[in-house]
C-alpha cells in the first residue's frame, strides 16, 4: 500500500492514517506513508506515526496551499515514488493530496495501482468564494471518474458530495475514523487538582474548544457565545486549546471586548487529556467539518458537546442525548444550550455518559482496520478477476 496525505498536521486525518497503516500492519500489509509539509503556524503529529512504528517519507513541495508550479513537481516526484514502490493500491487522504495523488497514480503505466481516495471532509464549501468552489467541485467530479473507490468518513460527508455532483452516493463506501481514544483522554489527576493549578474557581463553568484558529472553525463566534452566556449571568471560562494563524488576532478581539480575563489561551498541546477534564462542556462553532476528532475526543472524556450542524458532526453528536446541535453561526443558541449545562450538573454527566458510551466503539481502530481490511481485499479480488479477463 501507499498511503498519501498532504501533511501530518494536528487533527483527525493524521491521527487516522497512523493508526490505519500500524493496525494493517498486523494483518500482512506492508505501508508506505508518503507526507508532504506541515503549514505555517501548523503543529506537526508525525510523532504519532513515529510511535505507531510507521515510517514516514517525506515528499517536498506536497503541501495544503494552492501552487500550480509546486503541485505539479510534487505530482511528478510522487509518480516516481510510485514507480519505485509498486503498490497494489494508492490510498490518498484529504483534498490536495487527493489530486495530486490521483494524478500522479495516472501517470504510471503499463500496471496502474487501485487508486482510492478518502475525503476526510471536503473544501467545495466555506473554504473559498463562489468561483474557486466551482472550479474545485468541477476537478473533484473528474478525479471522481478515475477512482477505483471513493470513501467518505460519514453518511453526511457522502450524500453533501453527491447532492454537489461530485459522484453518486452509491459510489461512496462510508468509512469512520479510527482513533486511539483511551489513551488520548485518560487522565489520572483529579479535575479539581487541575483547576487549582491553573487557577480556575473550582465553581466556574468551563466551556473548553479544541483545533486550529482558522476561518473556517468560526473562532470569532466563541467570543460572541462567551459574551451571550456572560450576559446570561454565566460565571464562565472559555479555555482555547490550539494554535493557527487566527490566534493573535482572537486574543486581540478577546481584549478588546473585555473577555480576555474570561478567555485561557493555552496554545498546541500534545497531551490534551487534562484539559478535556477541566472542562465541563465543549464547544465546536465550525461553518464546515469532515468528523472533528476534537468532539469525538470530547465525548470519551465524558464531556458534552454543543456543536454546529455541518458535516459530518451529526454523525457524532447525537442531539439531546450526547450533546446539542445548533445552526452555523448561531451564537445565541449556542449560549443557551450551553447555559442549560452550566445550570444542570446532572444533565451534563448523563450526557457525558451516553456519549462515551457511543463513541468508544463506533471509533475504534479494530473497526477501522476491519473497514478498510474488507474493502481492500474486494477491490484487489476484483482487479484480480479483470486482470484474468
Amino acid at each position: 500500500m501507499l498511503r498519501v496525505i498532504a501533511r501530518l498536521n494536528v487533527g483527525g486525518p493524521a491521527l487516522h492514517v497512523s493508526y490505519l497503516a500500524r493496525g494493517l500492519a498486523d494483518r500482512g500489509y506492508e505501508t508506505t506513508l508518503v507526507a508532504g509539509d506541515v503549514g505555517r503556524g501548523e503543529e506537526s503529529m508525525e510523532w504519532v506515526a513515529e510511535q505507531a512504528g510507521v515510517e514516514v517519507l517525506r515528499l517536498p513541495g506536497l503541501s495544503r496551499e494552492l501552487s500550480p508550479l509546486r503541485d505539479l513537481v510534487a505530482t511528478i516526484r510522487l509518480a516516481r515514488i510510485i514507480r519505485r514502490v509498486r503498490p497494489d493500491i494508492v490510498h490518498t487522504h484529504t483534498a490536495k493530496a487527493g489530486a495530486v495523488g490521483r494524478l500522479a497514480a495516472l501517470l504510471v503505466r503499463p500496471r496502474r495501482p487501485v487508486v482510492v481516495h478518502t475525503f476526510h471532509g471536503h473544501v467545495l464549501r466555506g473554504y473559498f468564494g463562489a468561483a474557486g468552489s466551482l472550479v474545485f467541485r468541477a476537478i473533484e467530479t473528474v478525479l471522481a471518474r478515475v477512482t477505483d473507490s471513493l470513501v467518505a468518513v460519514s453518511p453526511e460527508v457522502r450524500d453533501e458530495l453527491a447532492a454537489m455532483g461530485v459522484a453518486p452516493a452509491s459510489r461512496f463506501t462510508v468509512v469512520r475514523l479510527g482513533i486511539e481514544l483511551e489513551p488520548r483522554v485518560r487522565c489520572d489527576v483529579d479535575p479539581a487538582e487541575l483547576r487549582r493549578r491553573y487557577g480556575i474557581r473550582r465553581d466556574c463553568f468551563v466551556v473548553g474548544w479544541f483545533g486550529r484558529m482558522t476561518a473556517v472553525k468560526r473562532t470569532e463566534d466563541l467570543l460572541d457565545t462567551l459574551a451571550s452566556l456572560r450576559e446570561r449571568g454565566v460565571d464562565a471560562l472559555l479555555v482555547l486549546v490550539g494554535d493557527g494563524t487566527d490566534r493573535e488576532r482572537l486574543e486581540r478581539l478577546a481584549y478588546g471586548r473585555g473577555l480576555a480575563k474570561a478567555c485561557l489561551f493555552v496554545g498546541y498541546q500534545e497531551d490534551v487529556a487534562p484539559w478535556y477534564a477541566i472542562c465541563d462542556a465543549v464547544v465546536l462553532t465550525s461553518a464546515n467539518e469532515g468528523t472533528p476528532v476534537t468532539i469525538i475526543e470530547a465525548l470519551a472524556a465524558s464531556r458534552p458537546v454543543v456543536a454546529t450542524k455541518v458535516g459530518g458532526v451529526p454523525d457524532v453528536v447525537e442531539d439531546g442525548v450526547t450533546g446539542y446541535l445548533v445552526r452555523r453561526g448561531d451564537t445565541h443558541a449556542v449560549a443557551e444550550r450551553l447555559e442549560m449545562l452550566a445550570r444542570d450538573e446532572g444533565r451534563r454527566r448523563a450526557m457525558g455518559e451516553a456519549g462515551r458510551a457511543r463513541v468508544l466503539e463506533r471509533y475504534a481502530v479494530s473497526r477501522l482496520v476491519d473497514d478498510v481490511d474488507a474493502l481492500y481485499r474486494a477491490l484487489l479480488a476484483t482487479t484480480s478477476a479483470n486482470t484474468r479477463r
